[in-house]
């Protein structure tokens, strides 16, 4: 019996390189966002409700991505026709305040399911659709962070957008975010690596960060 799982790449792995048509025309990932972030999202086929309404939210907050330095590219097992079709008839609907929308990222023609394999998107539930999934890659082309949502569930992108937010928040002060962090909150100071720090954190007159113990001390982020 044919294998149907696929190796899902893990976090802190590169992202699988490939070639592929898309509606945007034909691309070489990682290749050609060298530089740039890049959220890279699969779902189980065009025409369906709950993808229709994501890809409404996603293109009217491409923006707001863009402007966070963060491209965005999608990916089903349909035709590059199929795609094209389901594109136009997405900017004819209206749905909560949202009309006339246009798709201007990249939507990839995955017919015989190459990427979606790459990325462990094809599970064993369907061989035949790719699974709800986000990749966060990194301008370094290194995968940061993984979802994956049943197909019942649509993704919620303000969280999409806040986790990009995070990670770009950690690499940029060298810091981790705590629970439900949002842009503005206090952020957390790495632990400490030794007794020698952890003494000196407690001790510290410092009026921008404060601790709650030694192991948890927050940097104030200014409002």
């Amino acid at each position: 019996m044919e294998d149907t799982n696929y190796r899902m790449p893990l976090i802190g792995d590169p992202a699988p390189a490939f070639e592929a048509v898309t509606t945007q025309g034909p691309i070489k990932f990682p290749e050609d966002f060298k530089g740039k972030w890049v959220i890279l999202f699969s779902h189980p086929a065009d025409f369906t409700p709950v993808c229709t309404t994501e890809f409404m939210a996603f293109a009217s907050m491409a923006d707001e991505f863009k402007e966070l330095n963060t491209e965005l590219v999608g990916l089903s097992v349909d035709s590059l026709y199929a795609h094209i079709a389901w594109l136009r008839k997405i900017q004819e609907l209206e749905w909560k305040g949202m009309k006339n929308v246009e798709v201007k990222f990249p939507l990839i023609e995955d017919i015989k399911m190459d990427v979606a394999k790459k990325y462990g998107m094809i599970q064993s539930q369907s061989t035949t659709q790719a699974v709800r999934a986000v990749f966060f890659i990194d301008p370094k082309g290194i995968i940061r962070t993984i979802l994956y949502y049943p197909a019942s569930l649509g993704r919620n992108f303000e969280e999409i957008k806040r986790i990009t937010l995070g990670l770009q928040k950690a690499d940029k002060d060298s810091v981790a975010t705590p629970a439900n962090w949002r842009p503005g909150d206090d952020t957390i100071i790495p632990t400490p690596g030794s007794c020698g720090v952890a003494k000196e954190r407690m001790e510290s007159k410092d009026e921008n960060k404060y601790c709650l113990d030694w192991f948890l001390c927050f940097n104030k982020e200014k409002k």
